[in-house]
């Protein structure tokens, strides 16, 4: 294993294997690999899922690793963007709006367009 000094570089946009048929490793491979290359942070930003962050978390707290939480939307538009929670609050309204999305569509999809992340991130 190759340990490389700390950095001041954070990587802001990952997918995780719980982003299906996009992302390949798993959150606990991002989080040492992200160690690895001596990064300060990691967003894992699965799309529109929470799913990758539990397992990502377990694996940073035991490293200096800071674990940034966020999602990937891509909304009705092919608009596609990232959201990174910057408190428990933000994460709230995140967890919101994904619900939100999940509901309106069949299982295993979600629908978003940029009146509901309007009402829900900007207030």
């Amino acid at each position: 294993m190759i340990t490389r000094p700390p950095t001041t570089y954070a990587e802001l946009h990952c997918l995780s294997n719980f982003t299906f048929l996009k992302g390949a490793s798993s959150p606990e491979e991002l989080v040492e690999q992200a160690c690895q290359l001596g990064y300060k942070a990691l967003a894992i930003t699965d799309e529109c899922s929470l799913s990758g962050v539990v397992r990502a978390h377990k694996a940073a707290r035991q490293t200096n690793l800071q674990l940034i939480i966020g999602n990937r939307f891509v909304l009705e538009d092919d608009l596609t963007f990232v959201l990174l929670a910057r408190n428990r609050r933000g994460y709230g309204q995140m967890s919101n709006l994904i619900t939100l999305a999940r509901r309106q569509a069949p299982k295993g999809h979600y629908l978003i367009d940029r009146q509901l992340v309007e009402a829900q991130v900007l207030d």
